[in-house]
């Protein structure tokens, strides 16, 4: 049996499905897997619960929370005021799972974390993109000479195996380009767009009411999300160091009814499309609405649905989708990433 020590940061809707679903697939993972999980921090906006006699109850910890109650305040294990670097540096654990809110300005606090698990030498599973794609070269070297893995499957589109794909099962072939419907925000959009023949106005503000948008959606709708997915998969895939200012980027809030009908009587279907593409100059990225023939293979992934498609050299084109676009799917993806780290101890 393979014991896993766990310290979750973050417990937002993701890291409550991804404890919610540790504590009821035990006997799973204990009997399929060989791993016996367990919680040695949990920490929160208010602080944290540490236990100093063995592993949380975790049960007992999700009942509280469920209830309206708040990490820190759980009897005989609440911290109040603790922070994530401070419970990081204090408790024993093999692997952080990072789950606080995405900060494109300085990547905090998901930063100092990634930062203090590194220091002691902590595996990290990451839902959070601020610090991958902010400082994703130096994480990286600090990873490799601390001895340490960085996941991040769960933070380049979350139930979609993106990743898997490119690096595991396309181990040998040559990637000549990646194209994604990466937000499924965007996509439903765009689908009520093209499919109802509905106003953008109108088919945000159904996103909205469904739960699929938020009640801000700019990083959705400018493309930024679109980014940031596309911008760590090429960082992976194609071993590169690629800013958010490398990529080019426009959303679709510009998007017209009339660009609707025109591409739909070309036979074509507009979609907000991540790019990575490689040439004898090196790999390009971008993000656009792109028409897409309707015999392309992302042309058919509707409302919010995400897909990728791969290009290769000795594998032909690769292409996948579906994904939940849910905080369960993003917390299942902190699950897989746990899974093969602990059986595989290869890096996504």
């Amino acid at each position: 049996m393979i014991k896993k020590r766990l310290i979750v940061c973050g417990m937002g809707n993701v890291g409550k499905h991804f404890a919610r679903l540790i504590v009821d697939r035990r006997q799973q993972l204990q009997g399929k897997y060989g791993l016996d999980i367990q919680f040695t921090a949990v920490v929160d906006i208010g602080g944290a619960a540490v236990s100093t006699r063995g592993p949380l109850p975790m049960t007992q910890l999700l009942t509280h929370i469920e209830k309206g109650g708040t990490v820190e305040t759980f009897a005989g294990c609440g911290q109040p005021g603790l922070s994530g670097s401070d419970a990081i540096a204090a408790v024993e654990a093999d692997v952080l799972i990072e789950t606080t809110p995405t900060n494109l300005s300085d990547g905090e606090p998901g930063h100092g974390h990634f930062q203090a698990a590194l220091e002691k030498g902590l595996d990290i599973i990451s839902a959070n993109k601020g610090p991958l794609v902010l400082f994703y070269k130096k994480l990286l070297e600090r990873a490799k000479k601390k001895k340490c893995r960085i996941y991040m499957s769960a933070a380049t589109a979350a139930a979609l195996p993106t990743l898997d794909v490119g690096l595991l099962c396309l181990a040998g072939a040559d990637v000549e380009s990646i194209e994604g419907i990466l937000n499924g925000t965007t996509n439903y959009i765009l689908t009520r767009m093209h499919m109802e023949k509905c106003a953008y106005n109108k088919a945000l503000k159904a996103a909205q009411g469904l739960g699929i948008a938020e009640t801000d959606p700019a990083l959705d709708v400018q493309g930024l999300d679109t980014r940031n997915k596309i911008l760590l998969i090429a960082n992976q895939v194609f071993e590169e160091n690629f800013r958010p200012q490398d990529v080019p980027t426009t959303g679709i809030v510009g998007i017209t009814p009339e660009e609707i009908e025109q591409a739909r009587s070309a036979g074509q279907v507009i979609k907000l499309v991540g790019t990575a593409r490689k040439d004898s100059d090196g790999v390009t990225l971008r993000v656009e609405p792109k028409a897409l023939d309707r015999e392309h293979p992302l042309a058919g992934i509707n409302y919010s649905e995400k897909g990728i498609s791969y290009l290769t050299d000795t594998m032909g084109r690769i292409t996948l989708t579906g994904g939940k676009s849910s905080p369960v799917g993003a917390a299942a993806a902190l699950l897989k990433d746990l899974i093969h780290s602990s059986i595989f101890a290869s890096p996504l």
